[in-house]
């Protein structure tokens, strides 16, 4: 499986996030398989740098993903549950497995991902896009 990288540019998060002045740094963010396949799962791993003064002990990260420009859907996860907590200053990788319907639509797709710390502030707010093959999952079993 072959993974794409995605290097996020300081005018390309200027223009979708201004001003903004975060803990949480998003160096880069990885996605396997891609594209990710229907039916199979898809690990998106988000490598960050915390410049935050004192670890994060908690938090939550809330995803919402588009289609098309269409918002389809949103979740919620535990910070701890997708990274080992406490995050000290430094770098730091959050990563995220999820397995795909077999009817999910293919083409291409925008998320949005932002974290939260246990006071509830907000430490990042990234988005990137990715797409769902088009080969059905029956094709590759």
């Amino acid at each position: 499986m072959e993974a794409v990288h995605f290097k996020f540019l300081a005018p390309l998060l200027l223009a979708l996030y201004k001003n903004a002045d975060y803990d949480v740094k998003v160096n880069k963010v990885e996605i396997i398989p891609d594209p990710v396949a229907r039916g199979k799962p898809a690990t998106f791993s988000i490598s960050a740098y915390s410049g935050k003064d004192e670890d994060i002990t908690g938090g939550k990260m809330v995803i919402e993903v588009s289609y098309f420009g269409w918002h389809i859907h949103s979740e919620t996860h535990d910070l701890c549950g997708e990274t080992s907590c406490p995050i000290s200053t430094g770098d730091f990788v959050v990563s995220h497995s999820q397995d795909l319907p077999g009817f999910t639509p293919p083409g291409s797709y925008s998320l949005k991902m932002r974290m939260y710390d246990a006071a509830k502030k907000e430490l990042t707010c990234i988005g990137f896009d990715f797409d769902i093959g088009f080969a059905s999952s029956l094709a590759d079993s």
